[in-house]
């Protein structure tokens, strides 16, 4: 196991502990209009099931309320933020966690996470989080995971998950029976260096293997850990004579779901870096107390790739070239739980492009649908993050697939209702116009659902809303734009952010972050934060 670092914050009031203690992790009377986590439920839906005030009847009036810009940075915008009781809670690509007023965007506090536990890589926070009990929890680029007090941002504690070098949680924690549930990726294979900043081929590739796991809510304590590869072994060496490393990868990219009922955590996994064992491309179900695998169902039987598989001379470095298997075809997205046709099902969407219905109870494979368009070694052609389901359909969007399309489907079997192609102007029209060379016609975001509504966003910078009866576009706003934040700073959106986010419908306000790749020009200022109303 790796070593884990931990830090927890010392309360000096008695009575302060026992606030911050009760109730963490515990199910909260959260009110129908908050969205209080990645998937805003247990059952990974992406469905603002008691939004009333925006419908398809006024979608068109609404308007910018708001804007928050980051510090410019490298790094890009991908924290989707929590709405909790008119507050937002959400992190930047600056090492901070902020939460602010969800109406106004006045500030309510903001926690630098860059003195909690210092390391060589910054605090940025990759994922999205979950509010339960009083407490915040989310993760950041060097494995940390973190739980905050609701109320004044103050540390709990902070768990290094993976002291793996170039560890990182890019998965969405979810908050259930006192345990908070997340996985673990990383960058290594990427980039083929320790810490996932380089190419190099001189780089002992690879040594991590994904895992998930269950950390009590109120201590941060490992409850339990699911591998999802053996531990890598020596096998030899590369061309370079770098020490060869097998099995290694199979990471935890996305937020995994709960069914309280059946007591099962589901959770997809990515391909393997080395090697060809373990549970890669993979939907688990397991225990949600022990961690033991109910079922696994394997989707790809060979996925082996690494970042040197698109070089101009990978040979040696990429066997799978030669055999047709380095395909990187990750479960990057987070599953949906839903009853369909008498049966309830866990479905997800995988990177080569097909979205798979599973029996939840089994794991059999009930449907499947191909949507998007395999790219062997890249994988961007198909379902990147993650889909959305309203109780009558299934909504799932396309990445780079000439172009990205946003479908509605039967989720009892899978056949398309309707398929909206990402519009054919979108590079032609507002701000992506001017940047041909950069804009495509593809949605890295998950999709999200409101009553009547489909919200998708896209790299030509665009926030859409579509009609959930026929696919129509009903709203369209344009973010390559030029952004001045509540917050004082300069910013200017561009491709919505994929990566892990989506859109967000919170009590009559929606929001999205703007500025993920691919990157538009930005001289001014960095990325944004954008807030919508009536």
């Amino acid at each position: 196991m790796a070593v884990r670092k931990r830090v927890v914050a010392v309360v000096a009031v008695a009575s302060s502990v026992v606030l911050l203690g009760a109730g963490a992790g515990s199910a909260s009377p959260y009110r129908s209009g908050d969205w209080a986590t990645w998937s805003r439920d247990a059952a990974g839906s992406r469905y603002a099931a008691g939004e009333w005030r925006i419908t398809p009847h006024n979608v068109g009036g609404l308007t910018l309320k708001w804007a928050f810009a980051f510090p410019r940075s490298a790094a890009p915008v991908r924290s989707q933020p929590a709405v909790v009781d008119g507050t937002m809670f959400f992190g930047g690509p600056d090492g901070k966690f902020y939460a602010r007023d969800a109406r106004t965007g006045a500030e309510r506090w903001t926690t630098d996470l860059s003195g909690v536990a210092p390391g060589a890589r910054p605090a940025i926070v990759w994922d999205s989080p979950s509010v339960s009990g009083g407490r915040v929890y989310f993760g950041d680029l060097r494995g940390y995971v973190y739980s905050l007090d609701q109320r004044t941002g103050r540390v709990v504690w902070a768990e290094q998950v993976d002291a793996h070098p170039a560890a990182t949680v890019t998965s969405s924690p979810i908050v259930h029976d006192g345990k908070v549930y997340v996985g673990t990726s990383s960058g290594e294979n990427a980039n083929n260096s320790a810490d996932g900043s380089t190419d190099d081929p001189n780089y002992p590739c690879c040594t991590f293997r994904g895992h998930i796991d269950a950390l009590d809510a109120r201590t941060g304590e490992l409850v339990w850990r699911h591998y999802t590869v053996p531990e890598p072994q020596a096998v030899g060496t590369w061309p370079s004579g770098a020490t060869r490393y097998e099995p290694s990868g199979a990471g935890v990219w996305s937020s995994p779901v709960v069914d309280p009922r059946s007591g099962t955590v589901y959770v997809g996994t990515g391909q393997n870096y080395t090697g060809s064992a373990g549970d890669f491309d993979t939907m688990l179900a397991l225990d949600h107390r022990t961690g033991a695998v109910k079922w696994r169902n394997q989707v790809t039987e060979a996925d082996t790739w690494r970042g040197l598989c698109n070089s101009p001379d990978p040979s040696g470095f990429c066997p799978g070239l030669q055999d047709g298997s380095a395909l990187d075809y990750d479960i990057g997205a987070t599953p949906n739980l839903f009853t369909a046709g008498g049966r309830r099902l866990v479905g997800v969407g995988q990177k080569l492009g097909v979205y798979h219905a599973f029996d939840a109870a089994t794991g059999e494979v009930v449907w499947r649908r191909q949507l998007g368009v395999p790219w062997p070694s890249g994988g961007i052609g198909g379902i990147q993050w993650g889909s959305s389901f309203d109780g009558r359909r299934l909504y799932v969007a396309t990445y780079f697939a000439f172009p990205g399309t946003l479908f509605a489907l039967d989720p009892a079997t899978g056949r398309v209702l309707w398929e909206t192609p990402n519009p054919a102007d979108g590079c032609t029209t507002g701000g992506a116009a001017a940047h041909p060379e950069v804009c495509t016609l593809g949605h890295g975001p998950a999709v999200t659902g409101s009553p009547g509504l489909v919200w998708e966003g896209s790299n030509d910078g665009k926030l859409r809303a579509y009609s959930a009866r026929d696919g129509r576009v009903l709203w369209t706003y344009d973010t390559v734009r030029d952004f001045t934040g509540v917050n004082g700073l300069p910013g200017r959106g561009g491709a919505i952010s994929g990566g892990g986010g989506g859109t967000v419908v919170a009590d009559g306000m929606v929001y999205v972050q703007a500025g993920y790749s691919p990157e538009y020009p930005n001289p001014n200022g960095g990325d944004v934060l954008l807030a919508f109303g009536r």
